[in-house]
């Protein structure tokens, strides 16, 4: 048996021995110093030294060989992902995508949950930036725009969902607009002249941004939206109060375009509770395609998919552009895409 196997299968009691610096030293014929030095990516060891080190520390199975390799090539095959929502509607399928596409190229992921807390957040980037992660993805939990986390980092910064501030940032996100104008659209082509607006919390830019996004579109129709639009929160008791306002201000309506799902789901068992037909009278579209709601409503509901897991691997992509030294600022953004069902 070879030294390397010997130390490399060594066992101390019933357990493996764990290996150590002073194995890779006394296996290269380097001081610990030196190897100290290489695996740290210390830029005082020569190239010809580290490579030797390397070799020997993946030889013996050394624990930090992994990092120690891609030290060397200046890289860690590891990328930060970094959230304030972990079991958020809108974070898990950005997730997703973002997983999917580093996996296929054995990048691994390190997600860090923030919780909306600035203390937390700061802490988590330390962290990300003190294991050397290659880039970090920094996802928000609402569209609103978000402070920048400042760009003199030392690693490459892509915003998603929720833009940065900073101009000089990339953020990839949702078109918000142009997928309202899509909506309008389907409904308009089913000769829906009527329509209301029920939506969430008005201070939300997806909000007005959808708003925007409606009466550009029936305008192109030579329409106007039907009656004020409605704000309230984003739950399925809001969409049972928007289509009772509706009827109580003797507003006409043949079609309502709500803010999401669930006031969609609302506003379809407050419609058919007072004697309306979805989608015979009245047509309903929703928005997020979250199957869940969707699916699980009478009728079913058609909905605008922001497509957010392929949001993520567009913004992995790109990080992935800027880590190999592409530099892409701005804010890129994705309209979404309609999933008809019987609602519409």
């Amino acid at each position: 048996m070879s030294e390397v196997s010997k130390r490399k299968s060594g066992s101390k009691g019933n357990g493996v021995r764990h290996l150590t610096l002073h194995d890779v030293a006394h296996e290269s014929g380097f001081s610990v110093s030196t190897v100290s030095k290489a695996i740290n990516g210390k830029f005082d060891v020569s190239a010809s030294t580290k490579k030797r080190i390397f070799r020997v520390a993946e030889e013996m199975g050394y624990e930090a060989n992994y990092y120690a390799k891609n030290l060397a090539k200046g890289t860690s095959e590891t990328i930060g992902l970094l959230t304030d929502d972990l079991v958020g509607r809108f974070s898990i399928p950005i997730l997703t995508g973002v997983e999917n596409a580093f996996g296929s190229e054995k990048i691994a992921v390190f997600l860090c949950d923030a919780r909306g807390d600035s203390i937390r957040e700061a802490f988590h980037l330390r962290s990300l930036l003190s294991r050397r992660v290659d880039g970090i993805i920094v996802l928000a939990s609402t569209s609103n725009p978000r402070k920048s986390l400042g760009t003199d980092l030392p690693v490459p910064i892509i915003y998603v969902y929720g833009h940065s501030e900073d101009p000089n940032d990339l953020s990839i996100i949702t078109d918000d607009f142009k997928s309202a104008q899509l909506g309008i659209e389907h409904l308009v082509s089913l000769g829906r002249r009527r329509i209301a607006y029920i939506t969430g919390d008005r201070s939300y830019d997806a909000t007005q941004l959808r708003l925007n996004g409606i009466r550009a579109q029936l305008a192109l129709n030579n329409l106007t939206l039907t009656g004020e639009p409605l704000f309230g929160d984003w739950s399925e008791s809001w969409g049972r109060s928007g289509v009772d306002a509706l009827i109580e201000n003797g507003i006409q309506f043949d079609g309502i375009f709500c803010g999401n799902d669930q006031i969609a789901r609302g506003s379809i068992e407050r419609l058919r509770e007072r004697g309306y037909s979805v989608p015979q009278q009245v047509s309903v579209l929703g928005f997020d395609n979250w199957d869940v709601v969707t699916i699980g409503c009478n009728p079913m509901i058609t909905s605008i998919d922001l497509q957010l897991e392929e949001l993520g691997g567009i913004a992995a992509q790109h990080l992935a552009d800027m880590i190999a030294g592409k530099s892409i600022v701005g804010i890129k953004k994705y309209p979404g895409k309609l999933i008809l069902r019987e609602s519409t």
